[in-house]
């Protein structure tokens, strides 16, 4: 039996993940959602989702002593990262008047810039919330069986600008172009809600459930 946690920090929307997840799990994986770092360190894949503040996420994750052990099953297991759980890998992000990230990829996160304008002279709203296009960037096995700009859900008033492009594994355009997915060795992470993206994010969770960590 396959076991894949989602990390449990107090984030609301961990139950929907969860539910994806099984949707397309089989028989011989078990979801389970945990907060329990002996759990977590004994899963065979793990999935960090998160929404809200990323101030209150690291706090939480701190509190729980979650974040070392989310670098050490970084090392050594496929690990999939949604929303907060991509922006959380990062060195720093400007939310929260400046919070220190986990580090773990090298990039920042940054607030979209209020009061821009679209080609039309309408004013982007923030948030951006609702479908968008991701372009893919290189090949992955999360990306098998999606077309390249295929769309996605996203709710978020960050993004993440990443210092090396080798780790940037989809990109968006939502006032400027950023990284909306993520990946390096057994690590894979989106901007997206591949929960609330109808097939086409089932399809990339269930990607990621037979994923074994190498590219």
């Amino acid at each position: 039996m396959s076991k894949i946690v989602v990390l449990d920090y107090g984030s609301s929307n961990l139950r929907s993940v969860a539910k994806a997840l099984e949707t397309v799990a089989t028989s011989n994986q078990d979801i389970a959602i945990t907060d329990n770092p002996k759990t977590i360190l004994n899963a065979d894949k793990v999935v960090f989702p998160g929404q809200g503040a990323i101030g209150q996420c690291m706090k939480n994750l701190q509190e729980k002593k979650l974040d070392n052990v989310i670098k050490e099953c970084i090392q050594n297991k496929p690990f999939l990262g949604i929303c907060l759980g991509l922006q959380s890998l990062m060195e720093y992000s400007d939310e929260d008047g400046g919070t220190k990230g986990l580090g773990i990829m090298s990039g920042n996160v940054i607030r979209f810039t209020d009061n821009t304008k679209d080609e039309k002279n309408n004013t982007y709203k923030i948030p951006s919330m609702g479908w968008n296009q991701v372009y893919q960037t290189k090949k992955h096995p999360l990306w098998d069986g999606i077309d390249d700009g295929s769309r996605f859900y996203f709710v978020h008033s960050y993004y993440v600008k990443m210092n090396n492009n080798s780790d940037i594994a989809g990109s968006t355009d939502y006032i400027c172009r950023y990284t909306s997915a993520a990946s390096r060795d057994n690590v894979f992470a989106t901007q997206f809600h591949p929960e609330k993206s109808q097939q086409t994010g089932l399809t990339l969770l269930k990607n990621f459930l037979v994923w074994n960590g190498n590219t």
